[in-house]
């Protein structure tokens, strides 16, 4: 297994996962076409040397506004071959969003496509490299990105970066509040390959690897355009968004082998009316990360599909997954057991290991942990606790054999009447009636008290004395909703988790 201690003093992200690459082997596969190791190392250096004439040096930060692509893909290569700092954000956001995260990291450029050129216009966002614009559409002082390229040589020496250089911000969900950059070094990648996509997945150079978050997600990323690299393998990347029916046609299409999924389309491709009759087939494992892994889901697709999921956790602070289950080894319900590399711990609020079966924090340790969070003394000193460690707000218990079990977020908790609710166990309940769709349970205060809220989507006529009568005859009374709301849908956020700073706003 490899080490901090194995990296050499001089480390660059692109030369280790892309340069050493056969050049004639299939990288991405696209919409387009297949695109191999050669042509994207060749448009990784060109990028790399328009990044440097446009002013961006070493440690700077490039802001990518980029829908999937091998753009995308190239211009992250290439500003990481100079040595700059990477950060990426997701292209339907709102002008107020863009203003936020450009404030925020002050970046040396922002690139920018069709779709965010607009919104990044009004956020005040000014010199943008634009990808796939008309020159004439350009405003003055905004470079085209399509003529420069041209203009640019394909050879590229990398810097000399080493495995402690701040090599990439990857931002929270903001699920909960602001979104916060995760600092992270050039090491947390290697690492994160060898532990992970070797440790776990065994990656191989024949897998292909479909991603349902977009690449902005690290979760997705790391899966399609790193760790794939790491092993020589391809990633498909599809500039559209993510939807039961693209997943399908790209699935018939591609053939992949691993699909990087989320409940939430899980939920959507499991209730897609033609799903009996997808093949799925290809698909060695599906893995699904982002929030857990509801078990009566995780049967509906089983039952449907046919196609193993290893469900695990990770988070942007420790850079990828930390806790899974393992091909033929899956433990339904649970999220497996420790990643290699990673010392994990359910502990109580002082940092104690609790026994196993007790309910407590997830503590986690290991070299590919962030640096702590930009400009936030205050919360990295609550979270990253000691050196490599990441104490989250995630609820777990152990069990006698290793594998973890998710309770919730510490913040989702509910004090009903004195006594806790975890939405996760309501909504756990929720999904076992056969018309619940999907749904979700947080809390909303009626004079002075805290009160849980269902909201459901439901698969027929099924009424609120009837969601209630449900939980009432398997869960305790207090864990009852005492309000239940229908929707359509329940919002995400950009990376496909549940939104439930949202649903709190309802």
């Amino acid at each position: 297994m490899l080490r901090y201690a194995d990296l050499p003093r001089e480390f660059n992200i692109a030369a280790h996962f892309l340069d050493r690459n056969d050049d004639a082997r299939t990288a991405l596969i696209t919409g387009s076409g297949p695109v191999t190791y050669g042509e994207l190392k060749t448009l990784a250096n060109r990028a790399g040397n328009l990044l440097s004439r446009l002013g961006v040096r070493r440690g700077d930060r490039v802001l990518l506004a980029l829908a999937d692509g091998v753009e995308s893909v190239a211009i992250w290569y290439g500003a990481q071959k100079i040595g700059a700092v990477t950060a990426e954000v997701y292209t339907y956001l709102q002008p107020k969003d863009y203003r936020y995260f450009a404030g925020y990291a002050e970046p040396a450029i922002v690139v920018a496509d069709t779709r965010t050129l607009g919104p990044l216009r009004a956020a005040g966002v000014t010199g943008l490299l634009v990808v796939g614009a008309r020159p004439e559409d350009l405003r003055e002082g905004e470079h085209h990105f399509e003529t420069l390229i041209a203009e640019q040589p394909g050879t590229l020496d990398p810097a000399p970066t080493g495995p402690d250089d701040v090599a990439m911000w990857r931002f929270t969900t903001g699920s909960t509040g602001a979104p916060k950059a995760c600092v992270l070094a050039a090491r947390s990648a290697p690492l994160a390959f060898d532990w992970f996509a070797r440790g776990v997945l065994d990656l191989r150079p024949d897998d292909v690897v479909l991603p349902v978050p977009k690449l902005f997600f690290g979760y997705a990323n790391n899966m399609t355009a790193l760790f794939t690299f790491g092993a020589g393998a391809k990633g498909i990347v599809f500039a559209e968004r993510s939807t039961a029916d693209t997943m399908f046609r790209l699935i018939a299409e591609h053939r992949p082998t691993i699909l990087v999924n989320v409940p939430t389309m899980m939920s959507a491709m499991v209730a897609h009316p033609e799903a009996a009759a997808q093949d799925l087939s290809s698909i060695r494992v599906c893995i699904s990360a982002g929030e857990a892994l509801p078990l009566e889901l995780h049967r509906k697709w089983l039952a449907t599909f046919g196609v193993e999921v290893i469900d695990g956790i990770g988070s942007s602070e420790m850079f990828h997954g930390y806790v899974c289950n393992r091909p033929g080894k899956v433990r339904m319900g649970s999220l497996g057991q420790v990643v290699p590399g990673y010392d994990v711990r359910v502990v109580d609020a002082h940092g104690e290991p609790v026994p196993d079966g007790e309910v407590g924090r997830l503590q986690i340790t290991g070299e590919t942990a962030a640096l702590g969070y930009w400009q936030a003394p205050e919360k990295s000193a609550e979270v990253f606790v000691a050196e490599h460690t990441v104490r989250s707000g995630d609820l777990f218990t152990r069990d006698a054999e290793g594998y973890y079990y998710y309770k919730g977020r510490a913040d989702d908790m509910l004090r009903v009447g004195g006594r806790w609710v975890a939405p996760a166990e309501v909504e756990n309940c929720l999904r076992a009636h056969p018309l619940v769709v999907e749904c979700a349970v947080v809390g909303y205060e009626e004079q002075g008290l805290t009160l849980p809220r269902a909201f459901v989507v439901a698969g027929g006529e099924l009424t609120a004395a009837q969601v209630k009568e449900f939980v009432r005859s398997r869960l305790a009374p207090h864990k009852c909703p005492r309000d239940v709301v229908f929707v359509e849908e329940l919002p995400e956020t950009a990376s496909g988790k549940l939104n439930r700073l949202a649903l709190r706003r309802h």
